[in-house]
């Protein structure tokens, strides 16, 4: 019995652990999206300044600065769709690691079943003992 709660346990705890990295790897490409998108406001202030063109809707707008536009736009919006799955991520995590306590909680439980369950069979055998002695004299 103890073996298998103790797979159980280690099962729980890999997925755990995997829940952890996937979390993480979102939180990477959140702020990696939010860095690009940065530099790309940075590229198009730059552009602009270098142009003297700040009005997008001018026919001389720099067509660099409309492409990084749109790429910050489409990055952004990307970010903000990881941060949907970001959310379930937490909420998996939060999940698997609910799990992980409650079989942990009812391994330990079992423990102290067994050792209950030890310490009442050597108590009976240590009654028996006394019996037998307290008979024979």
């Amino acid at each position: 019995m103890r073996s298998r709660s103790e797979s159980l346990i280690r099962l729980k705890k890999f997925q755990v652990d995997e829940k952890r990295r996937q979390l993480t790897q979102i939180e990477m490409m959140v702020a990696d999206f939010e860095r690009m998108a940065s530099e790309l406001d940075q590229q198009i202030e730059y552009e602009q300044q270098k142009t003297g063109i700040v009005d997008v809707g001018h026919f001389a707008y720099s067509t660099f600065a409309k492409a990084a536009m749109t790429r910050r736009d489409n990055l952004l919006a990307s970010a903000d769709n990881m941060r949907g799955q970001l959310e379930a991520a937490q909420d998996a995590l939060a999940e698997a690691v609910e799990d992980l306590k409650k079989v942990e909680l009812l391994d330990q439980r079992e423990g102290a079943r067994e050792t209950a369950a030890e310490a009442r069979v050597e108590q009976a055998m240590f009654d028996e003992i006394g019996r037998l002695r307290h008979r024979s004299r």
